[in-house]
């Protein structure tokens, strides 16, 4: 294997780069080189092909820096389409072309649907990226579990779990690069709004990203919110109710964490949502934190408020805030770059060893700690062929109580307990408040891999 191509699709996390280096890297040691695809899929259909040399003479270029977020080679949600025989077609020319020897998509789910298509053509391999950590599978065989009722059409859903509870060494993919910055973000947010809520005696819903799975609102935990709601479990107004009514009469302020993606009794999400431009099926989400406030508001008690807001109404005691996109922009923490650049070299070996078709993983024990493998992608898909988001365990979660469960502690403790770095904290120290940055303009990635850009 001489020329690899790698290119990132979907939305953005802040360690896509960190696995760009990675694998970089690591092709610069097999003395492959390394083409960078620009804007994902959607580069690769134009038909100008502009791409990057991102490793002339087996070294790399300098732009590429494992601790700047986001892509230096960009990124779009345009797939190819299996059903476009001409998409196909196309791609294959274009592989050809630049003479790729393989490919590897740096995404998630929707990435992997378009990366089978070219699995086809050439050795391709993923190298997972989503700060929802929902990718990949609880234990194996997890996808067999899921069922259509005889001559029913539409999606599957889910049938009865085969294991009541996780042993942490059976995760596939333990968790995906951006994971753990996005809760490092989601954490700080809490916490200083903590403060406003106990100063003026609120109450404080916090919206969180993650679609339908729940792992940021369960990374929340370490800011010691009092409630967590997750899209997992159906969130009952009674004891929602009553939950928020005893911890208000307790301390005088209540601070909630909610997944975007939270349901209803009736299974309904509780936010709007819309569909969006992505091939697996995945919607946008919007006011989950909105409409737990509003429940809040019919359901709570006035009299709740009479000593600590007595001369207003009881509804303003009640506020939402969304983290929203400073989940998924930034400097990658310490765990993050470490997971990232490590899948990324992975993928190159993959590549190198002959494997397509085929998921980098990272993978946990208590003896070993996080070792590296890979799984064959279609070991995600049920019998239907879909690919399910990976879903919050029910014995990470403690639905009582509406905590983290002691389990969910252990899982999250090997991510989180040396997540942050030196460097991460004196890059705070250093750089935040650089004087340089009040008379020099902010220099984008974009201007500097423009001069690079080459087309067929």
């Amino acid at each position: 294997m001489k020329r690899i191509g790698i290119l990132t699709a979907g939305g953005d996390t802040p360690a896509l780069n960190a696995t760009i280096y990675g694998a970089v890297q690591r092709a610069n040691a097999l003395k492959i080189e390394v083409v960078g695809l620009l804007r994902g899929y959607a580069g690769l259909l134009d038909p100008q092909v502009p791409h990057v040399l991102l490793n002339p003479l087996y070294s790399s270029i300098p732009e590429l820096d494992p601790c700047k977020g986001g892509t230096l080679i960009g990124s779009s949600r345009t797939y190819l389409d299996h059903n476009s025989h001409e998409h196909l077609q196309v791609a294959g020319r274009h592989v050809a072309k630049l003479q790729l020897d393989g490919l590897i998509c740096i995404g998630g789910d929707g990435t992997i649907n378009g990366m089978q298509q070219l699995a086809e053509m050439l050795p391709c391999v993923l190298a997972p990226k989503t700060i929802d950590n929902d990718l990949g599978l609880n234990y194996p065989g997890e996808p067999d579990e899921w069922q259509r009722p005889q001559g029913a059409e539409g999606p599957s859903v889910r049938g009865v779990r085969s294991r009541d509870t996780l042993r942490l060494e059976d995760i596939i993919n333990y968790a995906t690069p951006g994971f753990a910055t996005a809760v490092f973000v989601v954490v700080q947010m809490v916490e200083r709004l903590r403060t406003t809520a106990e100063s003026h005696h609120r109450i404080a819903v916090v919206e969180v990203m993650g679609r339908q799975s729940g792992y940021i609102a369960l990374g929340a935990a370490y800011a010691q919110p009092d409630i967590i709601l997750i899209p997992e479990v159906p969130v009952d107004p009674h004891q929602l109710t009553q939950q928020v009514s005893r911890i208000y009469d307790q301390q005088q302020n209540v601070v909630i964490v909610v997944g975007e993606g939270v349901r209803g009794v009736d299974g309904r999400e509780l936010g709007a949502a819309e569909p969006a431009f992505d091939p697996a099926g995945n919607v946008k989400y919007a006011g989950a934190a909105d409409a737990i406030v509003g429940m809040l508001e019919q359901s709570l008690s006035p009299d709740l408020f009479l000593e600590t807001r007595r001369f207003e109404p009881g509804s303003s005691a009640l506020f939402s805030r969304k983290v929203g996109h400073t989940q998924r922009g930034g400097r990658p923490i310490l765990f993050d770059r470490f997971a990232a650049t490590q899948l990324g070299g992975k993928a190159v070996e993959l590549l190198a060893a002959g494997y397509s078709n085929e998921i980098a993983t990272l993978q946990y024990s208590a003896t070993d700690g996080f070792t590296f493998r890979s799984i064959a992608a279609n070991r995600l898909r049920d019998r239907w062929g879909e690919i399910h988001p990976r879903e919050v365990h029910p014995s990470l979660y403690d639905a009582g109580r509406m905590q983290l469960s002691s389990l969910g502690m252990e899982y999250l403790k090997p991510i989180f307990t040396r997540a942050v770095g030196a460097d991460d904290v004196e890059y705070m120290r250093r750089e935040v408040f650089d004087a340089g940055c009040l008379s020099n303009r902010y220099q984008s990635i974009n201007s500097d891999i423009r001069r690079r850009i080459r087309y067929l």
